[in-house]
């Protein structure tokens, strides 16, 4: 049974902060397939189109039947163990960090063994559990968990290295004006974060609800105020979660004006450029300050990025800038998890006018701590949001006519 973390300690001022490391993180093109699944915490593998033929590793041709047909599919996740070790010495820098280290031999029940690493509860001969999570290079790995939810499972070295349990963490929430905030804000609580602080712009101004965690004044909007917060707290945040987003329904050319747009950008865009600009740094320098280093920044995503409907035209372009920021930062943040929730249409005043299904703030608040928990990196919230995604794997270009023709 895996031993619960100790809750995070004060830190020694005399020590050097660890410098974060990343394990190799080269792969093929075709490789890449196992990262676009881990990074939505499915279990995919090459299937044969022609025979049917599980592959792994990842090839450019089956090898029964030498067909280039070879599609990632979700195959199942069933495994046994058949052979474990522990290593104790590396010459990778990264490992060498974080020695011993537990890898394995696994036949999966779907037909090939791979190598994988281990959670700290499989033994030689067990049945597993396999999933693909990323490590701290953004790559899709194998690794093979108890085949049962156990005790403090979530709390293994191997496994916290490639996700962000909030549990002991401490979560800066961007705003607290909005629901959804809020009840992302009292959901990291309830899963054990060790503080919740909770951003509100102009404080005197009133809003419905009711904060959990500790109130600090932030204004996305205001350069002065980002930077001021993160001087005084930036070296306490593990885990930055950007709750800002400004939708207002309007195309382009019902508003006859930017105004309305120029907020939108303000705030998505711009806004989210100056959070990682002054507490970016601090982050990614203390991605392995202990056993409860930083670890993830979070962005709340409307789905009209992918492509805009008509009736949010115009937000909808704000909205596409800020996933765009949101991929470059996975890049610049690195070992530092970047988790995108593209959320559907949320239950505000904003979205009267669009019949449901819609997004309650509960439902993205559970979301987005399953993804941390998970180390996920792409969620769709939502069955308006799922659905959008899928279409847009499909053919981009054929969603954004669909929905352009209303």
């Amino acid at each position: 049974m895996t031993a619960p973390l100790p809750p995070p300690q004060p830190k020694n001022p005399l020590l050097a902060t660890r410098l974060p490391l990343m394990p190799p993180g080269a792969r093929s093109r075709t490789a890449l397939g196992l990262t676009a699944a881990a990074a939505e915490g499915r279990f995919a593998l090459q299937v044969c189109a022609e025979c049917g033929v599980v592959q792994y590793p990842p090839r450019e041709a089956c090898a029964a039947c030498l067909s280039a047909r070879l599609p990632w599919r979700e195959v199942s996740a069933g495994g046994e163990a058949i052979a474990a070790t522990t290593l104790h010495v590396s010459a990778d820098p990264y490992f060498r960090q974080h020695m011993p280290w537990r890898i394995g031999t696994v036949a999966l029940d779907c037909g090939p063994s791979v190598i994988a690493h281990l959670h700290g509860e499989v033994a030689a001969g067990a049945r597993v559990r396999m999933t693909l999570r990323l490590d701290k290079s953004g790559q899709g790995v194998m690794l093979a968990m108890p085949a049962e939810e156990t005790p403090n499972m979530q709390e293994d070295q191997q496994l916290r290295e490639m996700t962000c349990d909030p549990k002991g963490r401490r979560v800066l929430v961007t705003d607290g004006r909005n629901a959804f905030g809020q009840a992302i804000a009292r959901a990291v609580a309830d899963a054990g974060a060790a503080s919740v602080f909770v951003g509100i712009a102009d404080a005197w101004k009133p809003f419905p609800g009711q904060l959990t965690g500790e109130f600090v004044p932030l204004d996305v909007t205001d350069a002065d105020s980002v930077r001021q917060l993160a001087a005084s707290m930036g070296g306490r945040v593990d885990i930055l979660i950007n709750t800002t987003l400004h939708i207002r329904p309007g195309s382009g050319l019902e508003r006859r004006d930017t105004i309305t747009a120029r907020e939108e950008l303000e705030v998505s865009y711009f806004g989210g450029m100056r959070l990682a600009q002054s507490f970016g740094p601090a982050l990614r320098f203390r991605a392995a300050d202990g056993t409860h280093a930083a670890c993830a920044w979070v962005n709340i995503v409307s789905a009209y990025a992918l492509a805009a409907t008509p009736a949010f035209g115009a937000a909808g372009a704000a909205q596409a800038a800020a996933l765009s920021l949101a991929q470059s930062l996975r890049n610049e943040l690195r070992p530092l998890r970047v988790i995108n929730a593209l959320v559907g249409p949320l239950d505000d005043e904003w979205h009267q006018a669009v019949p449901p299904p819609k997004v309650m703030p509960a439902a993205l608040a559970a979301a987005v701590v399953r993804s941390l928990r998970d180390g996920v990196e792409d969620v769709a919230v939502g069955e308006v949001a799922q659905d959008l995604l899928n279409r847009w794997k499909e053919s981009p270009t054929t969603l954004a006519r669909e929905l352009a023709a209303g």
